[in-house]
């Protein structure tokens, strides 16, 4: 399966979760995002990833939206909330279903692990073996045998897929769906879309042509890109950027507040310090330069972004 195809106008997106305050990492890839789509005079949008309600932290919405705006990354149009998706997500699975691209399953994550012969770091966790493929004949069938709530997966291996893409960073990447990817839960056991169906039905309600996000997510560009495929909807193309690291060499997280930019904001550094600390990493801005993302578009060039993990530290930085 080849995700080529021309793309004429570009809307690019910004896709927040909010299940914490965004960090500098989070700042980095967004900022790319932005110029990636400004920079051929295109459109920004954005979206909320607010689906998995217990991890949504009250008042981070807000706060993302307010990091944004900080930040000069504005978009166009309104806002996009996940949460509010519900019923767009059922018809895709019920999509899906009908074309015998899914099927309940009722295993549990020890179950998998126990199954697998070896674990797979990454966003699905272990290559899932199958136990349920071809087992029941619809969800309630699997819920009155077992007395399990179902999840829905996607059947990786049933035409012997070999995904294939070009990445605008790192060139051309391949997967065998069966061996490498396996069968990926679309929809959740307490009826919630999962992120691969989920993102993949609202970029598509969006118009999104370019998908900007760090190289953590790469093995979710096939498993969408199926996705896309079996819903008879056209791929964006994609660009996966390298991590920031802290100033430790650490992945960044929300949770630490060193690198959260309310965090950044309350000690008085600026904006177009920010901004110009992660347009230095990128190559597009001295060292100790402030800038807003406006000034950057005319200065962005994907050549220039490093094909490794940048680290980055700001809470040394004087008060603006």
């Amino acid at each position: 399966m080849n995700s080529q195809r021309p793309i004429a106008a570009v809307t690019g997106r910004l896709a927040p979760t909010p299940s914490g305050g965004l960090h500098l990492g989070n700042a980095r890839t967004f900022l790319i995002a932005w110029l990636s789509a400004r920079a051929e005079s295109g459109r920004v949008v954005l979206r909320v990833d607010d689906l998995d309600r217990p991890r949504v932290k009250p008042g981070f919405v807000e706060q993302a939206v307010a990091d944004l705006r900080w930040l000069g990354l504005e978009w166009d149009g309104e806002p996009l909330f996940q949460s509010r998706r519900g019923s767009d997500y059922a018809a895709a699975l019920e999509k899906l279903c009908a074309a015998g691209f899914v099927y309940p399953c009722v295993c549990s994550r020890r179950e998998i692990e126990i199954a697998a012969s070896a674990p797979h770091e990454g966003e699905e966790g272990p290559v899932y073996p199958g136990t349920c493929r071809g087992k029941f004949r619809d969800a309630d069938d699997a819920r009155r045998r077992t007395g399990r709530a179902p999840c829905w997966r996607f059947g990786a291996d049933h035409s012997n897929w070999r995904v294939e893409f070009d990445d605008a960073l790192h060139g051309r990447c391949g997967f065998d769906a069966a061996r490498q990817l396996g069968d990926f839960v679309v929809f959740r056991s307490d009826d919630i879309a999962a992120y691969q169906l989920a993102t993949v039905v609202d970029d598509h309600a969006q118009g999104v042509t370019e998908v900007v996000r760090g190289d953590d997510l790469v093995t979710s560009t096939p498993r969408q890109l199926m996705l896309y495929h079996a819903l008879g909807l056209t791929p964006p193309r994609f660009l996966h950027v390298p991590l920031v690291l802290d100033a430790a060499g650490q992945r960044m997280a929300k949770r630490r507040d060193s690198t959260r930019l309310d965090a950044l904001r309350e000690a008085g550094v600026s904006a177009a310090q920010v901004v110009g600390a992660l347009a230095a990493s990128c190559g597009w801005a001295a060292p100790g330069e402030r800038v807003m993302p406006a000034q950057l578009i005319p200065r962005f060039d994907l050549s220039k972004l490093p094909r490794q993990p940048v680290r980055l530290n700001l809470a040394d930085q004087p008060v603006a």
